[in-house]
């Protein structure tokens, strides 16, 4: 089946499709790292308060022979815990960590399920099927329009799509196109293109109307975590801080 739409060199095609991907990787991959970042710094900035600083106050504290508040009490509980087993923690952390993605990576199961949470996540999971979608409609036009045949198409799209829940549909897509299935009634999608032979062209726009939506999900993801990531941060350094003084202020309201 190839389209009437106006013909590209393979080269171009190729090129425009690889910087289209790359566009909509890239956006999502910003999206995703700036609170995995702020989150990261203030996991290990609450690392070296807990290593460091709440020993050299308990030292201070101990001095003053007084019962302590029960939040100072707590954390300098936990501080004691990353102190003695700090390191076995993290080494257990790093193992477990790299021995789940050698099994993620083996496990087309496991990579279904984790690609299916990945789609259902507060904030994210929107933003992400909608780059899924737009990478799975861009390659199958670019590929369609290339004069590579339906049924070859679609086994190559399903990996591009980078979402296993998304190439498993594909391949029931492909295996019921095999079977002399129109592409409209095994998808349910872009019916109008197929009967009028302009299934490039409606693919295309496809492809651009969520890559657009992708582009405003982002913008509106990106102005809705920073107050988030505020107040996480907030809660969790400023508690550790007041917690500290607590007992500070308590003698210099007894004095």
């Amino acid at each position: 089946m190839r389209c009437s739409a106006t013909w590209w060199p393979p080269a171009s095609k190729a090129a425009f499709y690889k910087e289209k991907t790359l566009a909509i990787k890239g956006k999502v991959r910003s999206a995703m790292f700036y609170p995995a970042a702020v989150l990261g710094v203030a996991c290990i900035v609450t690392a070296v308060i807990m290593v460091w600083v709440v020993p050299a106050f308990k030292e201070v504290f101990e001095s003053f022979g007084a019962e302590l508040p029960l939040p100072t009490q707590l954390v300098i509980a936990l501080s004691d815990r990353f102190v003695k087993y700090g390191f076995l923690m993290l080494m257990a952390l790093v193992t477990i960590s790299v021995l789940g993605y050698r099994t993620w990576r083996r496990s087309p199961s496991l990579q279904v399920a984790t690609d299916k949470l990945a789609l259902r996540l507060p904030l994210f999971g929107e933003v992400i099927r909608k780059a899924v979608i737009a990478r799975w409609t861009s390659t199958l036009s670019t590929m369609f329009a290339a004069g590579v045949p339906l049924v070859e198409s679609l086994d190559s799209v399903g990996g591009a799509s980078g979402n296993a829940v998304y190439t498993e549909a594909t391949r029931r897509i492909t295996a019921a196109v095999r079977t002399g299935t129109s592409l409209n009634v095994a998808m349910q999608m872009v019916a109008i293109g197929e009967e009028s032979g302009a299934l490039e062209s409606m693919l295309r726009k496809v492809a651009d109307a969520y890559e657009e939506e992708v582009d405003a999900a982002i913008a509106s993801l990106s102005s809705l975590m920073e107050p988030i990531i505020m107040v996480v941060l907030g809660v969790l350094i400023g508690g550790l801080v007041i917690a500290m003084y607590l007992p500070i202020f308590k003698l210099g309201s007894v004095v």
